[in-house]
This record gives structure tokens, C-alpha cells and sequence, in this order.
């Protein structure tokens, strides 16, 4: 049997490197996605800034105003059988589109609708295999 003592700093230093994970990953797949379509831009003149800018605005978005919108939004999403989820999403980055103005564009909104698909499911990748494993490896031997 191991005991481990834990300090309340550690757990907040455990806790703020698991958010920079999440952070880090969620920028760089923003970055990567304005790559291959064009019809999403971020300014090219500093692209990973932006990225992190919009990853930021993101993280504040969807732990502020979209668990609203999925609360108020339940009989819809029920009746369509979760197709109007990703719609939730389209509108946080449309609202993000908002707020970086001429930095970060969502040209073509159903381009933007595949967008929002495609980030959440390369986040949801990226949760599975990199980052909860970098994780677990962590505690494990932390």
C-alpha cells in the first residue's frame, strides 16, 4: 500500500498543467485546421497567437455561456437525436469569429459547421491518446 500525501499546491500545479495540456493542444488543432481549409482564416502574421487567443476565448465561451445554450437547447437536441449539438459549437466559434474580428474568420458557415465537427473530434482524439495518458503518467508516479 503507497500513501501519498497531497498539498493543496500540488493539486493546483496538477490541475493548471493539465489545463495548459488541454490549452496547448486545443491551439495547435486551430492552428493546424486553418491550414487545410481556406475557407477558415486566422491572421497569418502570427497564426499561433491567434490560435491561442481563440482557444482562449473558446475555453471562457463553453464555460460560460455554452452550458446555457445546451440547457435551453435540450428538446431540440433530443428531437434530433443529437445532430443539433454541433450547431452549440458552430456558435461559440462564430461568436469567436466575432470577437477576433479580421484575426479569425469563419468564411462559409456550413464549411464552418464540418469545422466545428472536425475540431471536437480531433480534440476528443487528442484527450484520448495524448493527453490522458500524459496524465495518468503523471499521477502514477507523482
Amino acid at each position: 500500500m503507497k500513501i501519498i500525501v497531497a498539498t493543496k499546491e500540488k493539486i493546483r500545479l496538477n490541475r493548471f498543467l493539465e489545463w495548459l495540456l488541454y490549452f496547448t493542444s486545443y491551439s495547435i488543432v486551430f492552428f493546424l485546421v486553418s491550414l487545410v481549409f481556406k475557407s477558415f482564416y486566422i491572421d497569418p502574421t502570427h497564426p499561433l497567437l491567434f490560435s491561442i487567443l481563440a482557444s482562449f476565448i473558446i475555453y471562457i465561451l463553453n464555460q460560460t455561456i455554452k452550458p446555457l445554450l445546451v440547457r435551453l437547447t435540450i428538446p431540440v437536441t433530443a428531437l434530433t437525436l443529437g445532430l443539433f449539438y454541433p450547431f452549440i459549437n458552430l456558435f461559440i466559434l462564430k461568436l469567436t469569429d466575432w470577437i477576433l474580428g479580421k484575426y479569425f474568420n469563419l468564411l462559409d458557415i456550413w464549411v464552418a459547421l464540418a469545422i466545428s465537427i472536425l475540431i471536437s473530434v480531433a480534440n476528443v482524439l487528442i484527450e484520448e491518446f495524448v493527453i490522458k495518458p500524459i496524465i495518468r503518467k503523471v499521477k502514477h508516479h507523482g
